[in-house]
């Protein structure tokens, strides 16, 4: 278990990586469509470890996969299938690709809980868990 000390620095490269997507997102007109969304790649590894305890190629039977825990049907909808017919058999860094466009479309709700426990996300109601 990660110190107290790493555990909020942690916390403080989270944010840092939301103020990115924040700005983009809350610019004059918002995102324009097919605008790049980039996240910080600690912002994915504290995501994928509360999603799949960081295993980039989890495959637990219970319908999601990779770190990310990406659906199948938003793997093929994000343009996943360009890197691999499912999300645990692409490369960490594919799977953050897809991630962007994941957050473009449907923002940090996409994985309601784990946003919400790594301040990503206001809360509000339970979306569907991509």
């Amino acid at each position: 278990m990660p110190h107290a000390r790493e555990e909020s620095r942690g916390r403080a490269v989270v944010r840092a990586g939301l103020v990115v997507v924040l700005v983009l997102a809350v610019a004059p007109g918002g995102v324009p469509a097919g605008a790049a969304v980039r996240v910080a790649d600690p912002v994915w590894d504290e995501l994928a470890d509360c999603e799949s305890g960081g295993d980039w190629r989890a495959d637990t039977g219970n319908g999601y996969y990779g770190g990310l825990q990406i659906r199948p049907s938003t793997w093929e909808e994000s343009d996943g299938l360009r890197f691999a017919d499912r999300p645990d058999r692409a490369s960490r860094r594919e799977q953050t690709t897809v991630g962007e466009v994941i957050v473009r479309r449907q923002g940090w709700e996409a994985w309601p809980a784990c946003a919400r426990e790594l301040g990503l996300s206001g809360g509000g109601g339970e979306a569907a868990r991509e």
